[in-house]
């Protein structure tokens, strides 16, 4: 019985600690899977310390099961607000809430330094901000300061392209060449009609015209212009 119950009350004990700590403590995780990771980190290290292999990997197997466990319950809506914090207001209508920095025991400067992170400088501007339950910050601008959508100026914008690498520090990628029904013929004239050497490419890749985009380790512009300025002593 033992080897069941104690698994079960350090990982129960554990979320509960982790939980006392706060937001801020689990730092863009949830408090499950960082209790997961410490712990399972802890029992797997056991037989380096005891002569007792058998039963870490035991526990190890317990562990991980309480784990997916508490997972299962946690998709269920009714019992999901039992085991995952709300989300904390920590800026309203402008105004810094110090109820909820207190609450996620953040600072101000701490508060200011996460939102220049995110892009915005000036508090007033902030329509609500709130510390999600792996403790990251989500921000919703007020309507006059959130970024121009092309939906607001009724422009019609093609859709979303991504680039297809070919090739990568000097290797082709033969898989994304099939499947653009392409082949290394074909790729080794473009590169050479651009004057360049398969092992100097960094990338080159497949735009949606079809054109094919070189980047290699020779720089464009060697201009010695504000523009080229490197941080550091390589000026």
């Amino acid at each position: 019985m033992e080897l069941f119950y104690k698994p079960l009350m350090i990982f129960l004990f554990g979320y509960l600690f982790l939980r006392f700590t706060g937001k801020k403590a689990v730092s863009q995780m949830h408090s499950f899977d960082m209790l997961f990771i410490l712990i399972i980190g802890n029992v797997i290290s056991q037989p380096l310390q005891k002569d007792s292999v058998s039963k870490a990997l035991f526990y190890t197997f317990m562990i991980v099961l309480f784990y997916k466990i508490f997972m299962w319950i946690s998709l269920h809506n009714k019992l999901r607000w039992i085991l995952y914090e709300s989300p904390t207001v920590i800026i309203r209508n402008g105004d810094i809430d110090r109820k909820g920095l207190r609450k996620v025991r953040l600072p101000v400067d701490e508060l200011l330094a996460q939102l220049r992170v995110l892009g915005y400088t000036d508090t007033r501007n902030i329509s609500l901000a709130a510390m999600e339950d792996n403790g990251q910050i989500s921000v919703i601008p007020k309507a006059n300061y959130r970024p121009v959508q092309p939906g607001d100026l009724k422009v019609k914008v093609k859709k979303e392209f991504i680039p297809i690498p070919v090739i990568m520090d000097g290797q082709i990628i033969d898989h994304n060449l099939k499947y653009l029904k392409l082949d290394r013929d074909w790729l080794l004239k473009r590169v050479k009609q651009k004057g360049a050497e398969i092992q100097d490419i960094i990338l080159a890749t497949i735009t949606d015209s079809g054109t094919l985009h070189i980047d290699t380790n020779n720089p464009h512009n060697e201009d010695k212009g504000p523009y080229s300025y490197k941080p550091g002593e390589d000026n």
